[in-house]
């Protein structure tokens, strides 16, 4: 049985794929640092409370007993609310962080 790469190993490549994976703690620093400062807006900080409640509350778009629907359902309210997120942090606030870590790294 031949496994098929899913749709975004598909559209980034599987070399792609791997260097986000290493990009992961950077990403998860990233929405830390945004998180605490003052200066990004409650309702920013909102989406990330609701992305929060959504994958810990027991409802669900799809029930994640249906093998691979149900999990990505998960991972697309997790990618479009982080993406949302960041939209509406200020971007000179997005770019500060992301120099400091890239300047600690």
């Amino acid at each position: 049985m031949v496994v098929k790469p899913t749709g975004i190993i598909r559209q980034l490549g599987w070399r792609k794929f791997f260097q986000l994976l290493t990009h992961l703690p950077s990403f998860l620093t990233l929405f830390s640092r945004l998180i605490k400062d003052p200066r990004i807006s409650a309702s920013a900080k909102l989406v990330v409370a609701g992305i929060l409640a959504y994958v810990i509350l027991p409802t669900d778009l799809l029930p994640d007993f249906l093998i691979g629907a149900g999990q990505l359902d998960d991972l697309a309210v997790i990618l479009g609310g982080l993406k949302l997120f960041l939209r509406l942090c200020p971007r000179e606030v997005v770019q500060e962080h992301l120099m400091a870590i890239t300047a600690r790294s």
